[in-house]
């Protein structure tokens, strides 16, 4: 099964709570959003097509392949966990917010929200749709669902994102307007009405054997681990889809999907792989997509035990690194070098630090100044994601030009992101995008649940509650740069790269947004794409 990895929800957990007045002037109103100013949708972004046939037509079905969850399968949006899960859901439901494509959220069902003085209230204001049965989405709509997201008896992905509200606190102001009470001053609170699995349900619904969302396509027919089919929402509040049809199919090697694609059995084919793509990209018989920085490569290091409890060891390593060396090898060159810092291309991305080179002169140095010369480590990995055990070993020669003999062990992919969050030292990693102030809150900070790095620091903790208590946004960014350049400088995360994530479909398939990384609103969305 083709997962996004790690399996962690988007969100950040909080605690504590209090109430205060609304204000929309002076520095709140910088994270104000109205459906006035905005449009209150995501601008288009680029999108594949060919020249001179870029006018959409209407009618047809598209035939999309993915990996699946066999006959286990559901069509619950709150317990999306494979990527098909999530695709089928986003053609189904929809969510309050979206990320788009520098990950920042930006409406869907709200029309706009805004917070109160103290950043512990928000107000969100629903735009006029409808679910597809003909009831109106309201506010007790939401409340439902992000109650039953909160559910502690249900493994919901969104659960982490939805600890932030005060629940029983929370509030219908009117139909179209819901009030949120959080635990704590949340300056990023719309995060929380973006993040993965946080899809708006009605009221009461609890079975989705035949679900009823507002998204922009009307259930048809669903047979697990084998297909799901769509019809077109006529009444789509952003526009009804172009296709008459939306088919999800179940293909669970990458090479049945490919073959799928080019034998004109599917017009969509998700997740290819580097070598793949290159061998028919530019061929003529298939358009090969790449949707940049999706996925985070690197290692990480616990910086909670021998040898990486010693700053210079974690400097050292991630000195010792030949990032270029480790995108061509280990992801085939789809991808770009990073900087040991997360979020390449997204919201508060701190791009003004130096990038990061190869520096055996001095990763020996430290070495030695720790007292860690002639040092063996292993280092953990698995075939648990594209390129990890190739970047075990390319790293392992890597390490060895600096004196460091580097033990792989590779693990079972199906226990490995479990295993690494506990066990060992250094250690293969992968995330998908999210924001920069989720990946935070839900690995860098003291009671974060996966903090693979181990990453504890009250001070830390500190300038994170500093940001999420500040109004205005000019402010948060210069903190976020403060953040990130002590993680630049400490931090356990070694990031090699920023992956590429490669789809690709039928030639006469167009509108494929091709400007955001997976796990963004214009990722997987079919409502905007047409056969020509």
């Amino acid at each position: 099964m083709s997962r996004i990895h790690p399996r962690i929800p988007l969100g950040a957990s909080l605690a504590g709570t209090s109430r205060r007045a609304f204000l929309t002037a002076g520095g709140v109103a910088a994270l104000t959003l109205a459906v006035g100013c905005t449009g209150g949708t995501a601008e288009p972004g680029p999108r594949a097509g060919t020249p001179g046939e870029g006018t959409p037509r209407r009618g047809g079905r598209l035939r999309a392949a993915f990996p699946g969850g066999g006959a286990n399968e559901t069509l619950d949006p709150h317990l999306a966990n494979l990527f098909v899960d999530v695709a089928r859901a986003k053609a189904l439901f929809d969510k309050l917010a979206d990320y788009g494509a520098d990950l920042a959220p930006v409406p869907r069902l709200a029309a706009g929200w805004e917070p109160n003085a103290t950043l512990d209230t928000w107000r969100v204001r629903l735009r006029p749709a409808t679910f597809h049965d003909g009831r109106p989405v309201t506010a007790e709509d939401v409340l439902y669902s992000f109650r039953r997201i909160a559910d502690p008896a249900r493994a919901f992905r969104a659960k982490a994102a939805s600890e932030s509200i005060d629940h029983a606190a929370s509030r219908v102001v009117d139909p179209a307007t819901v009030e949120f009470r959080l635990k704590l001053p949340y300056a990023e609170f719309p995060n929380v009405l973006a993040a993965f699995g946080a899809y708006i349900v009605p009221a009461g619904a609890d079975s989705f054997e035949r679900p009823v969302g507002s998204g922009p396509f009307v259930f048809g027919s669903f047979k697990p681990g084998s297909s799901l089919l769509l019809r077109r929402n006529d009444g789509y509040w952003d526009g009804a889809p172009h296709l008459d049809e939306l088919e999800f199919v179940i293909a669970g090697e990458e090479s049945a999907r490919t073959n799928a694609l080019l034998g004109g059995q599917v017009e969509y084919a998700h997740e290819l792989n580097p070598a793949t793509a290159r061998v028919h990209e530019g061929g003529g018989r298939i358009t090969v997509l790449r949707l940049r920085n999706s996925a985070m490569q690197g290692f990480v290091m616990k910086t909670d035990r021998p040898p990486f409890d010693d700053r210079r060891v974690r400097q050292a390593f991630c000195l010792i690194a030949d990032r270029r060396e480790l995108v061509d090898g280990a992801l085939s060159g789809a991808g770009e070098v990073g900087n040991d810092l997360f979020g390449k291309g997204c919201r508060y991305y701190a791009a003004s630090l130096p990038q990061r080179t190869q520096d055996l002169v001095r990763a020996r140095a430290l070495l030695r100044e720790a007292g860690a010369e002639g040092l063996t480590v292993t280092l953990d990995t698995a075939p648990a994601a594209t390129g990890f055990v190739e970047a075990a070993g390319i790293f392992k020669e890597q390490a060895a030009k600096a004196g460091v003999t580097v033990q792989v062990r590779i693990g079972n992919k199906d226990t490995y992101w479990k295993d690494i969050l506990t066990a060992g030292t250094l250690a293969s990693y992968r995330s998908g995008a999210m924001p920069i102030e989720s990946h935070v809150s839900q690995r860098l900070l003291t009671g974060s649940t996966t903090n693979a790095t181990r990453w504890r620091d009250r001070d830390f903790d500190e300038l994170y509650r500093q940001i999420q208590s500040t109004p205005d946004e000019a402010s948060r960014t210069a903190l976020y740069e403060r953040m990130q350049r002590r993680l630049h400088d400490e931090g356990g995360f070694l990031i090699w790269g920023f992956a590429d994530w490669i789809v690709a479909t039928a030639n006469r398939v167009r509108g494929v947004a091709t400007n955001a990384p997976a796990n963004t609103l214009d990722w997987a969305r079919f409502d905007k794409v047409w056969l020509g």
